[in-house]
């Protein structure tokens, strides 16, 4: 998938199209660009050669980071399309999103990664002193 397929309308209006689609193949990384200034927070990561969304928080506690799981977990399933969930440490929470299936991205992982913004999270994160 180039630029110029993208559909630019709200990632978060649409839902998942099953991964094994045979016509699904990992987008460019100018096609990935074109998508990140919807999930602004999120980063772009190359690693052994697989694009990847990837975004960590920190919450206020190890429980708060399995509800933090939780929520994202069901968000997941009613899309049909599956994270990486990391928590390392006892408060530090890192997703990582792409198509396994295909080894790279597409835009299902935009669409999860912008639903996953759009979760009412603040209560489980930790504020900053000066909040």
């Amino acid at each position: 998938m180039d630029a110029s397929q993208i559909s630019l309308s709200r990632l978060t209006d649409k839902k998942c199209v099953p991964c094994n689609l045979k016509e699904l193949r990992p987008m460019t990384e100018g096609a990935a660009h074109t998508l990140m200034p919807q999930v602004a927070e999120w980063n772009l990561v190359k690693e052994e050669g697989v694009m990847k969304l990837r975004r960590s928080w920190t919450v206020k506690t190890f429980t708060k980071g399995l509800e933090f799981f939780k929520m994202v977990a069901v968000l997941a399933e009613s899309e049909g399309h599956h994270p990486d969930l990391h928590l390392v440490g006892w408060n530090n929470v890192t997703i990582e999103i792409w198509t396994h299936a295909i080894g790279g991205l597409t835009e299902n992982d935009f669409i999860l990664a912008a639903k996953i913004d759009k979760l009412d999270l603040l209560d489980l994160l930790r504020r900053k002193p000066s909040d």
